[in-house]
């Protein structure tokens, strides 16, 4: 993997640039589709490149349980298995072992856990981590962190900081094969010095790209956007930047104003299984009566394949009669939407105008907050 940084904004730390790696090139600042189980749901793989995704994000915790990294492998890797050509982090199952907290129990060795699917018991360790990631074939990997959930106190902060010290190092030494990449995860808790320390112990062992970890897991707004401005500085310009689990669009703005590369999250498919649109305009909840007979698309000037051939009443039609073409329309939109999103986000940058774009753009979600009881349920 490369990565390399070809502008910078000059009134913030926005920067863009691009990560080559064996099976195509990421244009950055860039959102990952998240396709937990080898697929981005109510998308086919072509659909997902079209609408402009360079890479996607799949899951090591649900392809270790089911069908298998071994049976993936064996059938030519992820890449092959779910017919996606370009670009694929895996992540490392970190975050869903935090999800499981009733299910698992965690030390130093690793983490044993209960499988949600049938209830069988694993042991999943930084090394088995890097070895299912290996097998996918994935051509970004991360390394096993302990997530912790917010609030957390200074002591439950510093346990969880070295243990991703000392896991980081176990999944740097156990990978055999270079040509795939290796991300460090920064964690620390909402303890700026921890932050430091996170990042310090990360670039002492070096990675091809560092994570910013445990953040969007209850804390409000401000003490994400405070950890993130302390932490991102602290983190090598040479190499990419990635922001776990983040988030909505206005995240995303801000992500990138503190100099964040890489973003992914489930908001773009979720929200559009359940009726939620995003426009340039202010959210859309298809549901609603107001756009029974409404002839216009979902978003004026969009060209995604929903927009060019379907009206709010037909897709609202679709939805209230529990259509599976109801998702699959409002999914296209979604995910097309977030990648617009990042086209400008892209060329304000390339511009020098980053400030700008996101001042009108934090004032026009503003503006849809305000307008919210407009769009209620009726």
């Amino acid at each position: 993997m490369k990565y390399e940084l070809t502008a910078k904004d000059p009134g913030c730390d926005a920067r863009l640039g691009k990560i080559t790696t064996p099976h195509g090139t990421i244009r950055t600042p860039a959102f990952m589709p998240v396709g937990t189980q080898g697929t981005v749901k109510g998308a086919l793989p072509e659909q997902v490149r079209s609408l402009g995704a360079d890479i996607i994000l799949g899951n090591t915790y649900h392809l270790y349980l089911r069908p298998g990294h071994q049976l993936i492998a064996a059938l030519g890797g992820l890449h092959k298995f779910m017919n996606w050509q370009g670009p694929i982090l895996t992540d490392s199952g970190g975050f869903q072992i935090y999800s499981l907290s009733k299910l698992r129990k965690i030390d130093d060795e690793g983490a044993v856990f209960q499988s949600h699917i049938d209830g069988s018991r694993h042991f999943l360790t930084p090394e088995k981590a890097v070895e299912i990631q290996q097998a996918l074939g994935s051509d970004i990997m991360m390394c096993l962190d302990e997530c912790i959930a917010y609030p957390a106190d200074r002591k439950r902060a510093q346990e969880a900081l070295a243990r991703t010290a000392q896991w980081a190092r176990r999944c740097r030494d156990a990978q055999t094969n270079r040509e795939q990449a290796l991300f460090g995860i920064v964690q620390g808790g909402f303890y700026p010095d921890l932050r430091r320390q996170g990042v310090e112990d990360l670039r002492a062992i070096g990675f091809d790209g560092y994570a910013v970890g445990g953040l969007s897991v209850g804390e409000p707004k401000e003490a994400m956007m405070e950890t993130l401005s302390r932490t991102v500085p602290l983190l090598p310009e040479d190499a990419p930047r990635y922001l776990m689990g983040v988030g909505t669009p206005e995240d995303i703005v801000e992500g990138v104003f503190h100099g964040i590369d890489m973003f992914d999250c489930v908001m773009p498919t979720r929200s559009a299984r359940n009726g939620l649109l995003f426009t340039n305009s202010g959210k859309v909840v298809i549901r609603n009566a107001r756009y029974r007979e409404d002839h216009a698309p979902i978003e004026s000037g969009c060209d995604c394949y929903t927009c060019r051939n379907y009206s709010r009443a037909y897709l609202r039609h679709l939805y209230v009669s529990g259509e599976i073409l109801a998702m699959v329309l409002n999914t296209i939109h979604n995910l097309r939407y977030y990648q617009r999103h990042m086209e400008g986000i892209r060329e304000a940058v390339a511009n020098g105008t980053f400030v700008k774009f996101r001042r009108d753009f934090l004032s026009r979600e503003k503006n849809d907050g305000e307008n919210a009881a407009d769009n209620r349920d009726i």
